[in-house]
């Protein structure tokens, strides 16, 4: 069974940083694209990251030059790190694996950015 498992969500100021992790259980972490989405409170889900199995990453455009995505295959583990954030990237962050088979998503996290 695959799982999913996000942390390092908090409430930070703006211009502050936080790192979020997801832990993914089962044999399918080194196949699969890895992303972080958002979804903030009345808006759709979105992309923020992506980065493929052999390690090439694409950013939505409002986040680039600020956030930073990672995978550890040897940890099983992807990491968003997040710089300089603003109130507008106040959502809960989900990660989702994606393999030839289907797509797994996390529970999520909250992170809240204050003025």
């Amino acid at each position: 069974q695959v799982q999913l498992v996000e942390s390092g969500g908090g409430l930070v100021q703006a211009g502050g940083s936080l790192r979020l992790s997801c832990v993914v259980s089962g044999s399918i972490f080194r196949l699969s694209s890895m992303g972080w989405y958002r979804q903030a409170p009345g808006k759709q889900r979105e992309l923020v990251a992506a980065i493929t199995s052999g390690g090439i990453t694409n950013y939505a455009d409002s986040v680039k030059g600020r956030f930073t995505i990672s995978r550890d295959n040897a940890k099983n583990t992807v990491y968003l790190q997040m710089n300089s954030l603003k109130p507008e990237d106040t959502a809960v962050y989900y990660c989702k694996a994606r393999n030839a088979f289907s797509d797994y998503w996390g529970q999520g996290t909250q992170v809240t950015v204050s003025s």
